[in-house]
């Protein structure tokens, strides 16, 4: 019995007692592997040591102190840190909760940027279908996850998308990449231009898209070609990498080899690591500069952001990803991944695309492999993938509607950063008796 009002009532859970590296243990004493870091959230593992003393050691000097009287040490500490990580344009830290309040505060600082700048007209956000950009409400309508933004249409603000960047679906027949990413640079500015460029605010993309699509990685130019029609036409551009940033893809920051600086960045799940709920925008001094030099203030607030023991988990979390070199491990670790994956699916009849980026690597699972057509969504082959693999003591994040937010199944695989080639290897293994089991009982 519980009176908790879990995400599905009908499903029991176990109880989560403990975590120790790249393990959870459940009340009956069962080990499983964190394949899917949870939701790309624990990049050291669980019981950092380092971490936990500084959260206790802030816990012993400040627990809470309201942002609109004072700042505190961790928090000024944690942003010098991600100034010095990121590109130096965007050296400006807003702290929230996580990423759904990033997303809703990008969104603001957005549309108060285009007030301040003279340009109130500026109303429109467009975002790409089959992305995902958190549950709140404007994150939710700027998202292009059909399955959770249905029940909530009514109530949410109108937003527009356009294609996602997702050539093993949608690249037409002899379409090279380049002409493919052409096509899809194209249709934005298009679509602005159909919207009227004046009253748009912000494109908001994944660099890698996470849950909605599994690691789905922008072809090249891709990123850069979107950039230069914001820039012609004064919008601005949103990157979330709440799910694939912080060193999740082998780099600091994902949008860093694509030859593009956003003017928001929002980041969450590597950031705290799951030490605590901890989200952050990173804005450029374009958007600072006019906001401040405007109203003097943004427009915006929440109780708990830039909260001391948030800050100081994190701290702590990226001072072990920059001191211990993690973002180059992820890099060797996630060449590891994907050769474990291709050694095990890339023959395999229902695995249509392995893909992904570092330690951020994802399955497209298909009924036929010649025609690409996937398995009815009626048969939910992610969920069972999900329960084969959790009672084998793997825990993966498989996602339906991958294709058109109806259609299509894949598994994503986001495991900690310290996770060793035994236990990939070990994990792939798990994983491929589980889509053989949820295979077999398909009917």
């Amino acid at each position: 019995m519980t009176h908790i009002f879990h995400r599905t009532p009908a499903q029991p859970l176990q109880v989560a007692l403990r975590g120790e590296g790249c393990y959870l243990f459940d009340a009956h004493g069962r080990r499983y592997f964190d394949g899917s870091g949870g939701a790309a959230v624990s990049c050291l593992g669980h019981g950092h040591p380092a971490v936990i003393a500084a959260i206790r050691e802030q816990m012993d000097k400040l627990e809470y102190a309201h942002t609109s009287f004072f700042t505190s040490e961790p928090a000024e500490r944690l942003a010098s840190l991600l100034a010095s990580q990121s590109p130096a344009e965007l050296g400006n830290v807003y702290f929230l909760s996580g990423g759904s309040e990033a997303m809703e505060a990008a969104l603001k600082m957005a549309r108060q940027f285009h007030v301040e700048n003279g340009e109130p007209q500026r109303v429109h956000f467009v975002s790409r279908r089959q992305s995902y950009h958190g549950n709140t409400l404007g994150a939710l309508a700027i998202g292009g996850n059909l399955p959770r933004r249905k029940l909530y249409e009514p109530m949410l603000m109108p937003t527009t998308q356009v294609s996602p960047c997702y050539p093993y679906r949608y690249r037409q027949a002899g379409e090279s990449d380049a002409d493919y990413v052409s096509r899809l640079v194209a249709e934005l500015e298009q679509h602005l231009l159909e919207l009227g460029p004046e009253t748009v605010a912000a494109f908001v993309a994944e660099t890698v898209v996470g849950a909605t699509s599994g690691a789905l990685e922008p072809l090249p130019g891709y990123l850069k070609g979107m950039r230069e029609v914001c820039d012609r036409h004064g919008v601005l551009l949103i990157l979330d990498e709440v799910m694939c940033g912080i060193g999740r893809t082998g780099h600091y920051h994902a949008f860093s080899v694509e030859g593009v600086v956003p003017d928001l960045l929002t980041l969450a799940k590597g950031l705290g690591g799951g030490y605590q709920p901890i989200g952050a925008v990173l804005a450029s001094d374009r958007v600072v500069g006019t906001i401040t030099r405007g109203s003097g203030s943004f427009q915006h607030g929440h109780t708990y952001i830039g909260h001391p023991l948030a800050c100081a988990a994190a701290l702590a979390v990226q001072r072990e990803i920059i001191e211990q070199n993690l973002c180059a491990q992820v890099r060797q670790r996630g060449e590891f991944l994907r050769g474990q994956l291709q050694e095990r699916f890339a023959h395999h009849p229902h695995v249509g695309e392995i893909r992904g980026r570092g330690l951020f690597q994802a399955i497209e699972l298909v009924r036929d492999r010649d025609s690409a057509e996937p398995f009815p969504a009626s048969q939910r082959l992610h969920a069972r993938i999900k329960q084969a693999a959790q009672s084998r003591g793997l825990i993966c994040y498989p996602s339906g509607g991958t294709i058109d937010g109806v259609n299509g199944d894949h598994v994503l695989l986001a495991p900690p950063f310290i996770s060793s080639e035994e236990q990939l290897h070990d994990a792939v293994a798990v994983l491929a008796g589980a889509l053989d089991e949820s295979l077999s009982s398909l009917t």
